[in-house]
Order: structure tokens, then C-alpha cells, then sequence
């Protein structure tokens, strides 16, 4: 299932893979009413459950927020009661090994109401802003648990771009965030709340976009919560490795990283704005409308 916003006019927010990790959401849904950004205006990229200690509570303050979520593949799992998480983990890699314990944690927590309103997610959002067309995925228009880097394919990710018919795609899951463009199209990753993205800071990421006089600006923007809060759950749960990733910042794991990911390990991030012109014959439009 697919379901279309239409034109959006004003901001936008978005953000990815709560994972479980509460204190992470509840910023998050303080940050947007600071932001003066309601629910229909907040969309996350799913995989509202994962490696933290409070699922049920996670899913429950999304739904109450009342925001748009996208199905990701742990939605998707748990809905369906699949054996595993289905995230696309190596066979025998350490993030599989790790998945055993979190999924379980997570199936044995979320109740029958909540694996009904996870069936229920669409698998993308589509919306448009200064007459481009977006798609929000969580993992890439082809198949809802693909990792996609900055550093992936850009022949093939531009090829699911033009046979989609849409200008730019919004996705998770990999949980690095990125904007890049791709030829006349563009990829946006909006990073994830509920775990560090491995650059060894403690802070998660969320993404903005918002039309601007000439088209659209995307901003990349970093979140802090109590982490320790997190940590002290998310250990008690048992998932002792990824307790410890909230604090240091830094992955148990980097199984599903390609090499230029990899060397970037505890390195900041430098996510400069990305400016998506707006269609042609609009920026006239657009300027006199921010004019007014």
C-alpha cells in the first residue's frame, strides 16, 4: 500500500528507526513542537522497534503522536509474526547473531493491537514540493531491507529512480544519513534516532525540508537525549551491546557497511545542506511567494 500527501507548502520533518529507544522518541516529539511542526507534517522511515529495551512503549507514543510512518522491515516481521526480523543481516554475521536476541525481546513485548496497526503501514509515502515528486521508503524503491550508502550503486539507484517516475526518494534503514544528488534526481537518507550513526557521538540525527524561493532545502540536523536512560533499558533487556552503542556512539557491528563506511568510524559527520531545485517554470512562482 501506497498513500500520497499531495503538495506539501510547508515544512516537513523526518526522522528513522526509533528502534525501541523511548528517550530517543519522546526528544524527537518535543523537538518537532518546538519546531511548531505537527503530526501530519512529521513522517518517520520506519523500524519503530529494534535494538532497544522499550518497544511497546516506542510503538505506543508513536501512535499516540498521531505522525505518518512508513512499514520497515521490522514493522513488517512483527505484523506478519515472520521468524525473524528480516533485515537483511549475512547469514552468521555478528549483526545476525545480535538480531536473535532483540527480536525476540520485541516479539515476546508488542501486543496483538500493535502488530494489527504495523499491517496496516503503508510501504511508501508519496508527497510533492516545488513540483517534484518525493517517495519515503525505508530501505530503497525496490526492497524494503536494501542498505543503501552514500557510497552504494549510483547507476542503479538512479535507474529505480527513473523507472519509479519520481524525482527524489526519502529512505532509513541503513542508518547513516546522506543527500546526494544523482544526475537531474536526488537520494536522501534521514538517519535514525534510535542509535548513533557510528561517528562516536552520542547525538542522533533528523532531516527538515522545506521549500525555499528558488526550490527545496534539505537540512540535516542532530538531536540529544538522555542516552543514559536508554543505555540503563536497553542493558537490562539484555541487548548489552547495543546498550553500550548508545553511550560510545560507535556500532557493535559493522557487517553491513561497505569499506567507505567502515574508514569513517568514529569520524564526525559533515552533512552540509542539499539544495533540490524547484521544477522548471516554478522559481518565479516560488520567490513571489516567499515574497508575500
Amino acid at each position: 500500500m501506497m498513500i500520497n500527501l499531495g503538495v506539501q507548502r510547508e515544512r516537513l520533518l523526518f526522522f528513522g528507526g526509533p528502534y525501541g529507544n523511548l528517550a530517543a522518541t519522546r526528544a524527537m516529539r518535543r523537538r518537532a513542537l518546538e519546531l511548531e511542526i505537527p503530526p501530519e507534517r512529521v513522517i518517520c522511515t520506519g523500524d519503530l522497534v529494534a535494538y532497544c529495551g522499550e518497544p511497546a512503549q516506542t510503538l505506543d507514543l508513536v501512535r499516540d503522536w498521531g505522525i505518518h510512518v512508513v512499514m520497515g522491515n521490522c514493522e513488517e516481521a512483527l505484523a506478519f509474526n515472520e521468524p525473524d526480523c528480516g533485515c537483511g543481516f549475512d547469514s552468521g554475521s555478528q549483526c545476525s547473531t545480535l538480531a536473535v536476541a532483540w527480536y525476540r525481546f520485541a516479539d515476546q513485548r508488542v501486543d496483538s493491537g500493535q502488530r494489527q496497526w504495523m499491517r496496516s503501514l503503508p510501504r511508501g509515502i508519496d508527497f510533492e514540493m516545488a513540483g517534484k515528486s518525493f517517495r519515503t521508503v525505508h530501505g530503497s524503491l525496490e526492497r524494503i531491507n536494501e542498505f543503501v550508502f552514500a557510497s552504494s550503486d549510483i547507476d542503479g539507484r538512479l535507474a529505480q529512480l527513473r523507472q519509479a517516475g519520481i524525482d527524489a526518494v526519502i529512505g532509513g534503514h541503513s542508518g547513516i544519513p546522506f543527500g546526494q544528488a544523482l544526475g537531474e534526481r536526488h537520494w536522501l537518507n534521514a538517519g535514525v534516532i534510535g542509535l548513533p550513526a557510528n561517528d562516536g557521538d552520542t547525538r542522533v540525527w533528523y532531516l527538515l525540508v522545506e521549500p525555499d524561493e528558488d526550490g527545496i532545502r534539505c537540512r540535516w540536523r542532530q538531536l540529544e537525549y538522555d542516552f543514559e536512560a536508554s543505555r540503563r533499558t536497553t542493558v537490562d533487556a539484555g541487548m548489552i551491546e547495543y546498550g553500550e552503542a548508545l553511550a560510545s556512539g560507535l556500532w557493535p557491528s559493522m557487517d553491513v557497511l561497505p569499506e567507505v563506511e567502515r574508514a569513517r568510524r568514529g569520524k564526525v559527520l559533515d552533512l552540509p545542506d542539499l539544495f533540490i531545485p524547484a521544477a522548471a517554470g516554478l522559481e518565479l512562482k516560488l520567490r513571489k511567494a516567499a515574497a508575500n
